[in-house]
């Protein structure tokens, strides 16, 4: 008599979700920024749309780095404490430069993974070294629940 387990087959449950890729969840239109942006622009930007960061890419549409609120925020800090004025500042002077990306073929679970193991909120991806899209962790987690839907009866 053998034993089985209460999950099933453990080979099925990774077939059947190795469809589920990061470029199915991922978001394909995403507000971007020039590195010759100001930080102005970038606040109102980020405000509007809602979002708490954003890739910056060149001419080209490479990837050349990502502002998010908190740099906003040190960048305000910064021109308070010394008294700077805001219009001055640029994107390129207060991006991250070393943006670390995601492949889009991956499954949402190694995302959700390289999202536990990285603590960042969102990752952009390239295709051909050009940025083609964006996952975070709200499109893993939708993705989870179209799955739950389907397969965790």
């Amino acid at each position: 008599m053998g034993i089985k387990s209460f999950q099933g087959s453990r080979k099925n449950v990774e077939q059947e979700s190795d469809h589920i890729r990061v470029f199915s969840y991922m978001t394909r239109k995403l507000v971007t920024f020039s590195p010759e942006d100001s930080i102005e622009t970038v606040i109102n930007s980020l405000i509007k749309n809602r979002i708490s960061g954003a890739p910056v890419v060149n001419e080209n549409n490479e990837l050349i780095g990502m502002i998010s609120e908190g740099d906003c925020i040190k960048q305000l800090s910064e021109s308070r404490y010394f008294n700077m004025p805001m219009g001055d500042t640029r994107v390129k002077n207060h991006m991250v430069e070393n943006v670390e990306t995601i492949d889009g073929h991956i499954s949402i679970f190694d995302a959700a993974n390289k999202f536990l193991e990285s603590k960042r909120r969102r990752f952009p991806v390239l295709e051909n070294g050009k940025l083609v899209g964006q996952i975070s962790q709200m499109d893993v987690l939708k993705a989870a629940m179209k799955l739950k839907g389907q397969k965790w009866k």
